[in-house]
């Protein structure tokens, strides 16, 4: 800044920016504010994206593992019991909604009884879980029945808990894991 000499008025303060030049900062203001804002609901609706995303990706992990749940069966009994009837129909919902999904049902049994007749209670087992589901209106194509009878414990022992853990059918998805979708 210019000083007057002594005894001299000092100089006059310079003239404001032309109207121009402020319009001019004002538009780059705007700008950038506009650009910023933009930015932030990009930012907002991707997060809002992976959010979704995640979401639907829990809900296909539980509906894959409801598929994938056992039910169990009362000492040589093939009848659907109640705990095991609320299961399955929490899989006809899910079944119905990923029409592309085929399951193999595995009838298991204890190891009391022969080997012969533990594979005959274990295909009557896979084949009541079977007609339970088809009697949803699902189509019976969609499941293979096999049983292993005794021999594919899922608890080794001779107690009663560890027989009534081994009375029990299975469920292995065998066609269109990668299209599950959650029930409606």
């Amino acid at each position: 800044m210019a000083t007057a000499p002594p005894g001299m008025p000092p100089p006059p303060p310079p003239p404001p920016p032309p109207q121009a030049d402020q319009d001019s900062l004002q538009r780059y203001n705007d700008s950038v504010a506009a650009a910023e804002a933009e930015r932030r609901a990009e930012a907002e609706r991707l997060a809002a994206e992976r959010a979704a995303e995640a979401e639907r990706q829990r809900a296909v992990r539980a509906a894959r593992a409801a598929l994938e749940e056992m039910v169990f069966f009362d000492y040589d009994m093939s009848d659907i019991r109640d705990d095991a009837e609320a299961t399955l129909r929490a899989k006809v919902d899910i079944l119905r909604a990923s029409p592309q999904v085929q399951v193999r049902i595995e009838g298991h049994a204890d190891e009391r009884g022969s080997t012969e007749y533990n594979m005959a209670l274990g295909n009557r087992r896979a084949e009541a879980i079977r007609q339970f589901l088809v009697g949803f209106g699902l189509g019976e194509n969609r499941f293979e029945i096999v049983s292993f009878g005794e021999g594919r414990p899922l608890q080794q022992g001779s107690t009663e808990s560890d027989w009534a853990r081994n009375r029990r059918g299975q469920f292995v998805i065998t066609a269109g894991a990668d299209a599950i979708n959650p029930a409606n």
